[in-house]
């Protein structure tokens, strides 16, 4: 890769993540699984109570994918914002550690830094609450093409749909500086509170759409997940439905093609798998790679984050899969 960056762009988000029994959610509003948007007095509250000290990292979609990039010694920035508060400074100083820029992350001096608590049952499944503080603030009038410059790729979280405008300013702007694009969708509410909007701004922004099962199900009304590929692919070039433990399905140039997951033994924690998924597949998209490789990059990537409690693996993994990445390329190349 050349020395322009890859810029994420999204909420940033310190995550806690504290392992738990299921009877511990009996007492949390909500269904199980789910990400629900909760108050700081709701947060306060649940932090709490919570029976052990939760684990904090810096975390939020778009971010995940963008600190896996950083570790893959992928040139990278984000673009979001923070509070002007300590876990604000922290999760600029974690970013910059890895080798990130974080010259495009905003501060917000009012509101506090967002927080996301995660937790995970024996069953591996995650329950998220998140509070959203200063990037609930970020909008559309603070996004400028000046943003985006020096960048090659945006990778755009589907969370920054709930906010039409800045969704649409973040496009323009990445777009006018001559990004290519690809846009995670995030969560199947996502899907449905923007079904009116989705089909056009894939069809004029996005050159690589992600979604899961779920999100391509209810981007298409149908189940079967192949339905929602070809549902997805007639808006976007290069569309792709993750299925997690069944590899993901991708669709290029009208080309379907399975990319199978690899087999993962003693599964601890989902939190960021689809992330790291991004991750992999991102980084053979910009060195060039056919899809099905990119795939495969993903699916080592996503195979590695399940393995581990939150979206981040203990140093000497990071360097063995940055290293088998960079051999994986060249004997493709060769």
């Amino acid at each position: 890769m050349n020395a322009a960056h890859v810029i994420g762009v999204g909420s940033p988000i310190v995550d806690r993540l504290a392992l738990v029994e299921d009877a511990f959610l009996t007492g949390v509003d909500g269904d199980k699984g789910g990400m629900e948007l909760v108050d700081t007095t709701s947060m306060e509250d649940l932090l709490g109570r919570v029976p052990v000290t939760p684990r904090v990292a810096p975390g939020g979609s778009a971010a995940n994918t963008i600190f896996a990039l950083a570790r893959l010694r992928v040139p990278t920035l984000l673009l979001g914002k923070l509070g002007d508060d300590a876990e604000g400074r922290y999760y600029r100083s974690a970013f910059e550690q890895i080798g990130g820029n974080s010259s495009r992350l905003k501060t917000c001096v009012l509101g506090a830094t967002a927080r996301c608590l995660s937790l995970v049952t024996p069953d591996s499944q995650r329950t998220m609450r998140t509070d959203l503080g200063a990037a609930a603030g970020f909008a559309a009038g603070e996004v400028s093409v000046n943003d985006f410059r020096n960048c090659r790729h945006a990778h755009i979280e589907g969370y920054l749909l709930f906010n039409r405008d800045l969704t649409l300013s973040v496009l323009k702007a990445a777009r006018a500086a001559g990004c290519t694009i690809s846009l995670d969708l995030g969560s199947f509410e996502v899907v449905r509170v923007s079904a009116d909007i989705l089909p056009e701004i894939l069809e004029r922004y996005v050159d690589v759409v992600m979604s899961n099962e779920d999100e391509a199900a209810a981007f298409c009304g149908d189940r079967n997940p192949r339905t929602g590929l070809a549902a997805l692919a007639r808006h976007c070039e290069l569309a792709i439905v993750k299925q997690g433990a069944r590899g993901a399905l991708i669709q290029a140039n009208g080309t379907a093609m399975d990319v199978p997951a690899l087999q993962v033994d003693g599964v601890k924690d989902t939190t960021g798998a689809g992330d790291f998924w991004a991750a992999g597949f991102l980084y053979g998209f910009l060195k060039g790679c056919e899809p099905w490789d990119c795939g495969h990059l993903g699916a080592v990537l996503g195979a590695q984050s399940v393995r581990y409690l939150g979206a981040d693996l203990p140093e000497t993994q990071w360097r063995s899969a940055a290293d088998y990445f960079q051999h994986y390329l060249q004997e493709i190349q060769a």
